[in-house]
C-alpha cells in the first residue's frame, strides 16, 4: 500500500489540530468500506475503532495486535483524504523506547493522531499507577514531536471505564497529561454531564467524548465544553446488530423483512464508487 504523501500528511495534520478550535464529532470506521461511506458523508475527520477492529476480525476486544491496528490504519488513511487519528491503545509498549516506537509507526501508517490510554490490560490491576502514566504520555509526546507534521496526541484516563468511579482521580490524570503536553484529553465512560462539565472545566486542552454511556446531543456536550465527539465502537455495533437482527429473523420466522431496511443496491454502490462526496 503506496504511503502517504509528506505534504498531504503534514496537510492533514494540521487540518486535524484546527479542528479541535471548535467542537466536531469524528467517527470511527473499521475498514476501508466504512471509512469511504463516512467520507462521502461530509465528516471533517475519521478515527479508528481498536474494539471494531476486533470484532469485523472475528474477535473480542483487546484482542489485536500492534501490526493490526497500524495495518487498518493503513487501509482507512488510504480510503479518504480526511486526516485519520488512529486508536493505539496502550501503544502496545511498556517501556518510553516502545511507546515512541507505536507513535512513530502510526505516523508511517499514515495517521496524524493517536492516542494513549492508562489501561494495563490487567482485571486485578486495571489501571497503571499516576506516575507511570504521566511518565508513558511524556514518552508518547516526545515521539510525537520529533514528526515532521503535527500528530495530536489524545492521553486518556481510564478509571471509570474500568469501574473505578474517581472523579477526582481521573482529573487529577488528566491535568498531569495535559502539563506532559498532550494535546487532547479523554475520559472515557463519565457518568453524567455534570462530570463531563466538571471535567472540562479542569483542564484547558480539549476534551473527547465519546458517545458510550448517555444519549447526548451535540448540543449539549458542546455546552459542557467538549470539543471532541467520538464514536469508539458505536458503528461498528450498530452495523452488527442490524445483521444479527436480520440473521435472527431468518431463523426464528423464516422472513425476510430486514430487507427493506437496507440500503438500496443502487445507493451503497453508487457512494462507494465514486469519489465525488455527496
Amino acid at each position: 500500500m503506496q504511503q502517504l504523501a509528506a505534504e498531504e500528511q503534514h496537510r492533514r495534520g494540521v487540518a486535524f489540530a484546527e479542528l479541535h478550535r471548535d467542537t466536531f464529532v469524528i467517527p470511527n470506521p473499521w475498514d476501508a468500506g466504512s471509512a469511504r461511506l463516512l467520507t462521502q458523508l461530509g465528516f471533517p475527520a475519521l478515527a479508528t475503532t481498536s474494539a471494531g477492529l476486533a470484532y469485523s476480525l472475528g474477535r473480542g476486544d483487546g484482542a489485536i495486535d500492534r501490526d493490526e491496528t497500524l495495518a487498518n490504519a493503513r487501509t482507512i488513511v488510504a480510503a479518504t483524504d480526511l486526516p485519520v487519528s488512529a486508536d493505539l491503545e496502550d501503544c502496545y509498549a511498556s517501556d518510553a523506547d516502545g511507546i515512541g516506537e507505536t507513535i512513530r509507526l502510526a505516523a508511517e501508517a499514515g495517521a496524524v493522531g493517536g492516542s494513549i490510554e492508562d489501561a494495563t490490560g490487567d482485571p486485578d490491576e486495571p489501571i497503571r499507577p499516576f506516575e507511570t502514566a504521566v511518565e508513558r504520555v511524556a514518552a508518547a509526546v516526545e515521539a510525537a514531536r520529533a514528526l515532521p507534521f503535527p500528530f495530536t496526541l489524545t492521553a486518556r484516563a481510564e478509571n471509570f471505564l474500568y469501574g473505578r468511579q474517581d472523579l477526582d482521580d481521573t482529573i487529577r490524570r488528566l491535568q498531569a497529561f495535559e502539563e506532559a503536553g498532550a494535546d487532547v484529553l479523554f475520559a472515557p465512560a463519565l457518568p453524567d454531564l455534570d462530570a463531563v462539565r466538571t471535567v472540562c472545566a479542569a483542564v484547558s486542552r480539549p476534551v473527547n467524548h465519546v458517545t458510550i454511556g448517555g444519549p447526548y446531543s451535540v448540543a449539549e456536550l458542546r455546552d459542557c465544553g467538549v470539543r471532541r465527539i467520538s464514536l469508539g465502537s458505536a458503528l461498528a455495533r450498530a452495523a452488527l446488530g442490524e445483521a444479527l437482527s436480520a440473521a435472527r429473523e431468518i431463523q426464528e420466522s423464516g422472513t425476510f423483512t430486514f430487507t427493506t431496511r437496507a440500503v438500496p443496491y443502487a445507493e451503497i454502490n453508487a457512494l462507494l464508487s465514486t469519489k465525488e462526496r455527496t
